[in-house]
């Protein structure tokens, strides 16, 4: 399996996040003062150009108040999706 940071799976993921963000009216800087991480992280991660780690989007969802377990879910779906298609 390609593990790039560009994989279909991970941009499910990281739209997931972004929405979540976006629909609590949180910046990119709100998030990242609350989280004790510089702005540029979660920009990176939100723009396809950084991985986000199990451990920080435990954080993040957190942060968010958004269900970890709906993103993963959302993560299962995306893999089950291409060994269907395989």
């Amino acid at each position: 399996m390609k593990t790039s940071v560009y994989t279909a799976h991970y941009d499910a993921l990281r739209k997931w996040l972004k929405m979540n963000r976006e629909a609590q009216g949180l910046s990119l800087r709100d998030v990242s003062a609350l989280w004790g991480r510089h702005h540029s992280v979660l920009g990176k991660i939100e723009q396809s150009r950084r991985k986000v780690e199990l451990v920080e989007f435990i954080e993040l969802c957190s942060i968010l108040e958004a269900d970890p377990h709906e993103g993963l879910s959302l993560l299962q779906k995306s893999l089950s999706g291409t060994k269907n298609k395989t």
